[in-house]
């Protein structure tokens, strides 16, 4: 694959000279169709008096204008595509900067009772959710969540299979991206799916088949006073029936727009997404098993939305007057595009689901692909049988500038437990959010921040960042317990947890705190747990000498010509150098 950044910059470059070409077609449409207009209506008024001639020419001249006005449409939307495409472009090279704090940080999805999403920075400012989330509907925002929270390590292998396809189909993602975001949604799949499964039609064969012969009628009606063969003044009696039929089914048909009025756009956005999705090719198992559950029909799933929405949009249009008031007099058109409506919901709307269900599941893997692209010198997990957890040569964190950022090898067996202390600021609680991101990344699919690394997949659990609730009248301390009784439990119906906690008991006392920290690792211990605890109590690791499971981890730092200095390596032992007395003169509070 080629660099991220030539891509993107090549595609801004080409998408931004296709925007100037179109502005440029549409401003010459314009004008014309500004011509066919004046032409037009010159035409009419020299022949008003040969009222045929006159009607010939309005007639050719509004065909011409409407077919103007659709290809000035046609380009206009292009255009609007390829402006997508450019923010898109601009917005890869400026989060390859950095620049990315002002994207949406999903913290709407930190849980404090959730296994890990409020401890390792997933949500919220500054991110790992808001530098990956490229995803353009809700919908796919929250099944990328979903992934991210999922726990799951099963399947991993084809997860990573189909990422690595997507990554390598860098234009088909950004045009997926720029199609889903053409089109404000303002209710959600969900809801939409829920109408149309609880929808209970009024209309049947009968009623269609009164509006095709009240059409025929209508014709044969209009052609006789045309022709001056009957008073012309049935037209307008006729125009009043008409009226009067489609007034009977009036306000059902009112509440069948209103609902349908919000759905029309987000069926005409998953059309373009569904025919996105059936026009690749795929090789990865999970992606063409996606693939097949839009192509089980014997019409594509993308030709079945894009007539509904087509459908949807003629029963739209009695919003405009003149087909409100000619269009329901002669033809009855309400009735039957309400009937069109109904005939397609009965048809499929049981089957809906699965195919929104596809389009969103295609809008979160984007977002991993796009990852993928981004980072082609991270590596895939090797998942192995052996009894080693993880086995990482050169892991760091992800979101840290690589110029700067320090790696560290780790090899962590099952059932090991690390004690990790060191000096403030040494980098204890980013190796833990980094530890923990691998097995979040490890099992999503994704490849990780990390020359090699081999992989048995387990779940994560945490407790790093516990706060009090004056709702619910909890103490911190209290909460704390709370959340340690959580991985205790936890643990005790399922091995398969990797746990990581950060200077536990800081509620109490330091001589209880080295108490109750000794006696939880080692019921941790006991309960056969794999994981890492960070403390500055270094009588905790004491631990090592009793226990084998138990292996002593630090973060130094060192004072050089009155000046701290970090290598922010991992080391095997205890650390021996603390620097909060230091800090505190340094910074002159003592």
């Amino acid at each position: 694959m080629q660099n991220p950044n030539t891509f993107y910059s090549e595609q801004l470059d080409d998408n931004q000279t296709a925007s100037k070409r179109i502005f440029k077609q549409l401003s010459l449409l314009s004008i014309i169709r500004l011509a066919v207009f004046v032409l037009t209506g010159i035409g009419i008024y020299l022949t008003y008096k040969n009222w045929q001639v006159a009607l010939g020419i309005g007639v050719v001249g509004m065909a011409s204008f409407l077919f103007l006005l659709s290809r000035y449409t046609d380009l206009k939307s292009k255009r609007n595509l390829h402006k997508r495409l450019i923010t898109i472009n601009e917005d890869e090279l400026n989060i390859a900067k950095g620049d990315f704090h002002d994207r949406l940080d999903g913290s709407e999805f930190q849980n404090p009772k959730h296994f890990f999403s409020l401890d390792i920075d997933l949500f919220g400012k500054g991110s790992f959710f808001q530098f990956i989330n490229r995803t353009a509907i809700r919908e796919g925002t929250q099944k990328l969540t979903e992934n991210l929270l999922s726990n799951d390590i099963t399947h991993i292998e084809d997860r990573q299979q189909a990422i690595k396809e997507i990554a390598a189909l860098p234009k088909w993602r950004q045009n997926y991206s720029a199609v889903a975001q053409g089109v404000e949604i303002e209710h959600s799949a969900a809801s939409i799916i829920k109408w149309l499964r609880d929808y209970k039609p009024f209309l049947g064969k009968t009623q269609y088949a009164l509006t095709i012969g009240f059409s025929i009628v209508s014709l044969v009606i209009l052609g006789l006073g045309i022709m001056e063969i009957i008073p012309i003044t049935t037209i307008g009696y006729w125009l009043l029936v008409g009226l009067g039929i489609t007034g009977v089914y009036w306000k059902k048909i009112d509440t069948l727009a209103l609902h349908t009025g919000r759905a029309k756009d987000t069926f005409r956005q998953y059309a373009l997404l569904l025919e996105a999705i059936e026009t690749t090719e795929f090789k990865s198992e999970l992606l063409k098993s996606k693939q097949k559950l839009i192509q089980s029909e014997d019409q594509k799933a993308s030709e079945i939305f894009s007539k509904f929405s087509k459908t949807l949009d003629a029963l739209d249009n009695r919003n405009n007057l003149i087909s409100l008031v000619l269009g329901n007099g002669y033809l009855l058109l309400d009735i039957r595009n309400s009937y069109n409506v109904e005939k397609w919901i009965t048809q499929y709307a049981d089957k809906v689901d699965d195919w929104f269900e596809v389009v969103t599941f295609f809008d979160a893997f984007n977002s991993f692909g796009n990852y993928a692209f981004n980072h082609q010198n991270f590596t895939y997990p090797t998942l192995t049988d052996e009894p080693v957890t993880i086995l990482a040569e050169g892991l760091g964190h992800p979101l840290l500038n690589p110029e700067k950022r320090v790696d560290s090898d780790l090899v962590l067996k099952k059932e090991q437990f690390f004690i990790v202390t060191g000096a403030n600021m040494a980098g204890k609680s980013t190796f833990l959010r980094t530890v923990a991101l691998h097995i979040v990344m490890a099992n999503v699919g994704l490849p990780i921040c990390a020359k090699q690394s081999k992989y048995k997949p387990i779940k994560l659990i945490t407790s790093m960042r516990t706060t009090d609730s004056l709702t619910d009248d909890s103490s911190y301390f209290f909460s704390e317990l709370t959340r340690l009784k959580f991985v205790v439990d936890t643990i005790e119906n399922d091995k398969n947890y990797f746990v990581i906690l950060d200077e536990i008991l800081k509620g109490t006392n330091s001589t209880d705190k080295a108490i109750g920290s000794r006696k939880f690792v080692e019921k941790l211990v006991k309960q056969h747990a794999t994981g890492i605890i960070a403390t500055h109590d270094l009588s905790l690791t004491e631990i090592e000498t009793e226990l084998e499971a138990v292996k002593n981890y630090y973060f130094d730092a060192e004072i050089i010509n009155d000046e701290l200095f970090f290598d922010y390596k991992l080391k095997q032992g205890v650390c021996q150098n603390m620097n909060a007395s230091f800090l505190l003169k340094k910074m002159e509070i003592i």
